[in-house]
């Protein structure tokens, strides 16, 4: 565990800010700046890039052990429009939690972080294990979601399975924390482009920053018996269901499983594998922006 100093409260039970740092050197990018906030007395690391103030804020939940850096790519294809993440405890720069959580708590979490900055409202999207959180956060927090994308994400444990190879690799957060084994199986796992050049595994996995497995295994178990194939019907807000036509963890079935069930939600497929968010950033931010600004 990485350590790190706990956030100070004020009387009023405000979270209150202990550290602010750029999550990116590189001058070309829109970076998120970061800072510690403790919510709910949990102190995560939350991801900020402001916007222009002419759409409600994108409430990001990121991928199983992936941290606030990893979904950089999203903050330079969409000018303009404020963006929220935060590491999930136990992940990042996020200490690890007292107790066990649910995608319940994660909801919870991230509606935390809305009040922090103000907000009565955000689009939510979420990316593969987020894209369980993104959905929770729907229902359970209905009324502060606008709009809904999920991308190359499934209705949990209800699922249709990727190959059982696959799921053993993925069991195990070993690819975070060993570069050379994560560029020998990415293409495997991820598909898509990362077949075709598994140096993509480098680029986008420098930017990692490894805690420890029981956070990995926190993520896991928050999903274990979880499902939202039963109420999916009854979400309401408009949804994008985002896949790729080459994914070996969350097969295309799934997406369009999804998008069956949930009333007010189109398909958008792309020629490539799991990680199309990052490898097709332009072309998906751009299809998620123009989703989001529909009237």
């Amino acid at each position: 565990m990485m350590p790190i100093d706990p956030p100070l409260g004020d009387m009023t039970g405000k979270p209150s800010v202990k550290v602010k740092a750029s999550a990116h050197s590189h001058a070309e990018e829109q970076s998120f700046e970061t800072e510690i906030l403790e919510i709910h007395g949990q102190p995560l690391c939350v991801g900020r890039r402001t916007g222009n103030g002419s759409s409600p804020p994108l409430l990001l939940f990121n991928g199983i052990g992936g941290n606030i850096e990893l979904l950089g790519p999203i903050a330079r294809w969409m000018p303009g429009r404020e963006l929220i993440i935060f590491d999930v405890p136990g992940v990042g720069r996020s200490p690890l939690p007292v107790l066990p959580y649910r995608l319940r708590t994660i909801a919870s979490l991230g509606a935390g972080v809305l009040d922090h900055y103000g907000h009565q409202q955000a689009d939510v999207l979420g990316v593969s294990w987020g894209g369980g959180a993104a959905q929770q956060f729907a229902r359970s927090q209905a009324n502060r979601c606008r709009r809904l994308i999920l991308c190359a994400t499934a209705p949990g444990v209800l699922m249709v399975p990727g190959h059982p190879g696959v799921i053993l690799k993925m069991a195990t957060p070993r690819r975070y924390a060993n570069k050379r084994y994560a560029k020998s199986i990415s293409g495997d796992i991820y598909g898509g482009d990362f077949r075709r050049d598994p140096g993509l595994a480098d680029e986008h996995f420098k930017h990692v920053k490894w805690q420890s497995r029981l956070g990995y295994y926190l993520q896991l178990a928050a999903m274990a018996g979880w499902t939202s194939l039963h109420w999916l019907y009854q979400l309401r807000q408009p949804t994008l269901v985002m896949a790729g036509s080459d994914d070996p963890i969350v097969p295309l079935t799934n997406a369009q499983v999804m998008a069956w069930l949930i009333p007010h939600s189109e398909l958008k497929v792309f020629d490539c594998g799991h990680l199309f968010l990052l490898t097709r950033a332009e072309e998906a931010c751009g299809a998620i922006t123009e989703f989001l600004d529909k009237p």
